[in-house]
């Protein structure tokens, strides 16, 4: 039974269609790589997915289960988000902020997965602060802890690598397999195709609304796909640690 399921789907905003027949699957223990150009429908995938984007065609399935059969506590037990929007509208302390990753739990119990995921980011010392005092590297830092917290078997993440300095870039894919090699499924959408390819075991690319690609990393970020979804070449070469790909413009 796949974790998240999207079959089908269609989705417009203002008459413009961001879904354009989608069909995605997230199973337990992997992590999948989407990836595209801006414009390319990731985001809208996502919330499609969650159920935060209405479909007009199509369906979405959390956990085997019909998005619209799921009140908002089931789906939170199902899958935990990590939106690319760093706000947090009230000045929280950090450890309440972390904790609410996982509103279902009792408060001792939130508060304990809060510290758990706040120290696996690097961020337990600054459990007491308030968010609005972060630097925007702290505060991301914090919003990935908030999603660790949840105990939820998916874990979709939009885009948190972008505007991280490379070694907190590496910490958030780092954790982000983690959880995948632990048994949850991470359905992660990423700018960046070298980390796609280095972490993922599928790769999803996504231009007009539409899925070019489903495959391992080196099938599909392959050259022609590349080249039709992002105007690049692209070449795979033996790294020290395993094939790297290698991009440039076409």
């Amino acid at each position: 039974m796949s974790l998240v399921t999207l079959s089908g789907a269609v989705a417009r905003m203002g008459g413009r269609p961001v879904l354009d027949g989608v069909g995605l699957r997230l199973e337990a223990g992997e992590l999948v790589a989407l990836c595209g150009p801006n414009g390319a429908g990731k985001t809208s995938a996502l919330r499609a997915a969650l159920g935060l984007l209405r479909l007009d065609q199509g369906m979405a399935r959390l956990g085997g289960e019909d998005l619209a059969r799921l009140d908002s506590r089931a789906r939170a037990e199902r899958a935990a988000y990590l939106p690319q929007e760093r706000r947090i509208a009230w000045n929280l302390p950090v450890i309440e902020a972390a904790a609410l990753g996982a509103p279902f739990l009792t408060g001792a119990a939130a508060l304990d997965a809060a510290r758990a995921a706040l120290e696996e980011v690097g961020a337990a010392h600054l459990a007491e602060r308030g968010v609005a005092d972060l630097s925007g590297g702290e505060r991301a830092r914090v919003l990935l802890a908030r999603a660790l917290a949840s105990p939820a078997p998916a874990l979709l993440a939009d885009e948190p690598a972008a505007g991280l300095d490379p070694d907190a870039r590496l910490l958030v894919m780092d954790r982000l397999r983690a959880r995948a090699d632990a048994g949850r499924g991470v359905l992660v959408s990423l700018h960046d195709l070298g980390l796609a390819g280095r972490y993922a075991e599928r790769v999803v690319i996504m231009a007009g609304g539409r899925v070019l690609a489903d495959g391992p990393p080196m099938q599909a970020l392959g050259p022609e796909i590349l080249a039709r979804a992002f105007g690049l070449a692209a070449v795979w070469v033996e790294g020290p640690d395993g094939p790297l790909l290698s991009t440039r413009r076409a």
